[in-house]
């Protein structure tokens, strides 16, 4: 899970929550993949065969990027074509333009630029129009992020839209808005899509909501290779237990305020 390929810093201060990665660590994680014992491959392939690695094929990598950046096109693709590998990018459809707009202060590529990078290749997925909390917005609401951001990529491509990407934090503890979700894109003809849930894939996890392997500047060879292996999946008991913490204080607000 890439967000932003360059120079310029999120303001992180934990490499935890970093979403930036400079475009020479990049080429470097690009090259430690290349001498992994890796398959790099679409993200259908990854959705389509989750937990094929366990009966004994080479582990299956998918490369995304969140939030439509426009760094993309400059450093990051010029690196993937090199290597031969393949990406999907998620589209914020509201800050993608005829003209460059700007999402969390940085570019955005322009509808032109997407259809360049489709004809060499990449798929571009849904990360709704806004880029809101799905959570927290009104059924309506949600069901215009989820639809029209998809309607919108394909009248501009002219292809099916396969992908989505949940924007922030995936309320994977919420098991009845997870059905309600998964329900909705299915609708949508949606067939696949990832989250924020941290770790690698197995047979159980859902197309819809895939775990991903966040990566960014802080990423060496040797941790990448780790991630990869697995080494950073007990992080998802501690996502999940800050989730739960969280959610039980909202409720006791919510409870409270009453």
């Amino acid at each position: 899970m890439y967000h932003s390929v360059s120079e310029s810093s999120d303001g992180a201060r934990h490499p935890y929550y970093m979403t930036n990665t400079t475009p020479s660590q990049f080429a470097l994680q690009m090259q430690a993949l290349k001498d992994s014992d890796c398959d790099i491959v679409p993200l259908k392939d990854v959705a389509d065969a989750r937990g094929a690695s366990a009966t004994g094929t080479r582990p299956r990598v998918a490369i995304t990027f969140d939030d439509g950046y426009r760094d993309f096109l400059v450093h990051a693709f010029p690196v993937l074509a090199r290597f031969g590998y393949a990406a999907c990018v998620f589209l914020p459809t509201r800050y993608v333009g005829e003209r460059t707009q700007t999402f969390n202060d940085r570019p955005c590529l322009t509808w032109s630029e997407v259809r360049e990078l489709h004809a060499a290749g990449v798929e571009f997925g849904s990360h709704t129009v806004t880029h809101p909390q799905l959570y927290d917005v009104p059924a309506q609401i949600l069901g215009a992020e989820v639809l029209d951001s998809k309607l919108e990529i394909e009248q501009r491509l002219g292809s099916e839209v396969a992908s989505f990407s949940y924007p922030y934090a995936f309320p994977e503890h919420d098991a009845a808005f997870s059905k309600r979700l998964r329900s909705l894109l299915k609708r949508c003809g949606y067939r696949y899509g990832v989250s924020t849930i941290v770790g690698t894939i197995t047979p159980a996890d859902d197309a819809y909501f895939l775990p991903r392997l966040p990566v960014n500047l802080k990423d060496d060879a040797k941790l990448l290779e780790a991630k990869l292996a697995g080494g950073y999946d007990w992080v998802h008991s501690v996502q999940l237990a800050t989730k739960h913490v969280k959610q039980t204080h909202r409720r006791l607000k919510w409870v409270a305020g009453r």
